[in-house]
């Protein structure tokens, strides 16, 4: 194992398999935090756009680690950050649940329940997915509407083993229609990345990112030029690791071994945080 020899001004947490497994907090994770945040940024990323960032702060909040809306970043804000720097008022059809559908439209989007003068189907994590909404999909995109996902994610841990996630739901529109998406926005997507530094305010370098996923936290730091950690509560192990193209720059047993072993308590900055 390898542990920081180092403090960073910001730190980006993955939350399921990292922070916690499905309402249990894996070990060391709230000790960690709270010894991070006395002195620099944090803040949480997730892939799952299944509940509103205020959701996700109000879970960690309950499981022992004070957090504010505004430190978690979703696939959903990449999304929208997205759609902003393309078709701010884009008519959508959207493969997904209703806390996306809500944001989306909070974000100035009307939302289609039909083909008809559909801009962009997006697809998400939806365990309501159905034939219908295959079907609009692909009436939309086969009428020229542009394809865009959250996250490529295969499935999402859960105490039980998983759940399908957004690829598969992408695999079947992509399938069906003979397009691929021309964004898939969330981790490990320079898009995501933005947003996540956008939201911390400190250089890529200053940032150290962890996560239970090679191809989706690791890599995501690697191309952006973040430091990465990699924890193995989740899914992948040392041998995995070892034979991967995407090399944590450090790998740890728990949260637990996060905070820099012999380094002074308090650390020190040449250039101070940006203020949010």
């Amino acid at each position: 194992m390898t542990s920081p020899d180092r403090w960073f001004k910001a730190y980006a947490f993955d939350l399921d398999g990292t922070i916690y497994l499905g309402d249990r907090l894996l070990p060391g994770a709230a000790d960690a935090i709270r010894g991070l945040k006395s002195f620099s940024r944090v803040a949480y990323v997730t892939n799952k756009p299944l509940q509103t960032p205020a959701d996700y702060a109000s879970k960690l909040t309950r499981l022992g680690i004070e957090t504010s809306p505004r430190d978690v970043i979703s696939s959903t804000d990449a999304l929208i950050r997205f759609l902003a720097l393309r078709a701010p008022s884009a008519r959508l059809f959207v493969i997904g649940e209703p806390p996306l559908v809500r944001l989306l439209q909070l974000a100035g989007h009307p939302i289609a329940g039909d083909p008809d003068g559909v801009e962009f189907v997006v697809v998400a994590f939806d365990r309501g997915f159905s034939y219908r909404k295959l079907q609009v999909a692909f009436d939309a995109v086969s009428r020229g509407a542009r394809l865009v996902a959250t996250n490529p994610d295969p499935f999402c841990p859960t105490p039980e083993g998983g759940l399908p996630d957004c690829a598969a739901m992408l695999a079947a529109v992509e399938a069906a229609t003979g397009v691929r998406a021309e964004a898939v926005v969330g981790k490990p997507s320079p898009h995501m990345a933005a947003a996540v530094l956008d939201r911390l305010g400190v250089p890529a370098g200053s940032v150290l990112m962890t996560g239970d996923r090679l191809a989706t936290d690791i890599r995501m730091a690697k191309l952006a030029g973040m430091s990465s950690a990699l924890i193995l509560t989740g899914c992948p192990t040392l041998e995995e690791v070892q034979d991967s193209p995407d090399r944590p720059d450090y790998v740890l047993n728990s949260l637990a071994e996060l905070l820099p072993a012999g380094m002074p308590d308090r650390p020190t900055y040449s250039t101070p945080i940006l203020k949010r």
